[in-house]
């Protein structure tokens, strides 16, 4: 069958830099999402009264519109709004890569979902610990750090987990934009070679490859952040 003929030599490497390039941005985007989102649940919880505004909106406004329109949106008019503020403060307009663009657009709506596992993972701990550590003075940076993020850490994981696997899903978003990632590696493999089957099967089994091995580390981290903690395996 056509679909199913040999494909031309070369490609298999090109899918393999589209999947690295997919891997790097997801990676940076998660990073990126979750230092907003600590900063948002912090805000949101602790914050004042206009503080807790900001960012209810930015979370609102995040969740409420589709991924899709969000990526077009601040891809092509926040690069453009970057530069004209540029201009108007006296410096030279920039060209911003498609790597940290794109880190910066999947980032921002990241950050949105992440904000609100975070908070949910605070919630969760026994307020005693908090009370505690405000009975001791410990500033909200040192609380923060010794006590609220590894405290939250084992609620927080199973929602940060899902939000991992959507950050490396969300990557084939970009292929909208014509960054070359691996889904945009594949429609171009694909239509050269006319071996359309061929190629999308290949790029379903790299996502699935790296979502496996996600689920890997992801089991890893959970089980070093439960450490000490009760097992709920006979619950």
């Amino acid at each position: 069958m056509e679909l199913l003929s040999p494909v031309p030599p070369g490609w298999g490497g090109s899918l393999l830099r589209g999947l690295l390039s997919s891997v790097e941005i997801a990676v940076g985007a998660f990073g990126l999402g979750l230092l907003i989102g600590i900063c948002g649940a912090y805000g949101k919880l602790y914050g004042g009264p206009i503080a807790k505004d900001l960012w209810a909106v930015y979370t609102t406004i995040v969740r409420a519109v589709p991924e899709l329109v969000l990526i077009l949106l601040l891809y092509f008019a926040g690069t453009d709004l970057i530069n004209r503020v540029l201009v108007m403060a006296g410096y030279e307009p920039i060209n911003i890569s498609g790597l940290v663009a794109g880190i910066l657009v999947l980032g921002f709506v990241q950050g949105a979902y992440s904000t609100e596992v975070i908070r949910g993972a605070i919630l969760a701990i026994p307020q005693g610990q908090i009370e505690a550590a405000r009975a001791y003075g410990m500033s909200p940076i040192l609380m923060l750090k010794r006590i609220t993020l590894p405290a939250m850490l084992p609620f927080a994981i199973p929602g940060l987990a899902n939000l991992w696997l959507i950050a490396t899903k969300d990557t084939a978003l970009l292929a909208v934009v014509g960054f070359n990632e691996l889904t945009l590696t594949t429609r171009v493999a694909a239509g050269a070679t006319k071996a359309y089957f061929t190629f999308f099967i290949a790029a379903g089994a790299l996502y699935l490859l790296l979502t496996l091995v996600s689920n890997v580390f992801i089991r890893r981290i959970e089980r070093w952040a439960r450490r000490g903690m009760p097992s709920t395996a006979g619950a």
